[in-house]
């Protein structure tokens, strides 16, 4: 009975540190400024290995221009970070939810 305590115990905290995460990305992106991931090396394995960008190229950057609402510069690096961003708000809200939901369940 009391290692069952013991596990709720560890998954109830788990859950609160999983949503304490997603509060803690969220502001970060924010905070940083909107061409923090602009300047690098390419990181993609299609550009290192066969220089060649693939459809998530520019991903990060364009996304970072999105949480600033520059849209020219979010499409200049890429145009499907306007379907990413909302479907990535969506995951990241309904698992916000999830986590709270079960953080709540357990007490």
């Amino acid at each position: 009975m009391e290692s069952i305590n013991k596990s709720e115990k560890q998954k109830k905290l788990i859950n609160y540190i999983m949503i304490f995460l997603l509060f803690v990305v969220g502001i970060i992106l924010i905070i940083l400024p909107a061409n923090f991931f602009d300047t690098g090396p390419p990181m993609c394995i299609s550009v290192l290995l066969l220089e060649k960008e693939c459809y998530g190229c520019g991903m990060t950057r364009a996304i970072q221009h999105l949480i600033h609402f520059e849209f020219d510069e979010a499409y200049h690096f890429n145009k499907l970070s306007f379907i990413v961003f909302p479907l990535t708000i969506y995951m990241i809200i309904w698992e916000f939810k999830k986590r709270l939901m079960i953080a709540k369940d357990k007490k």
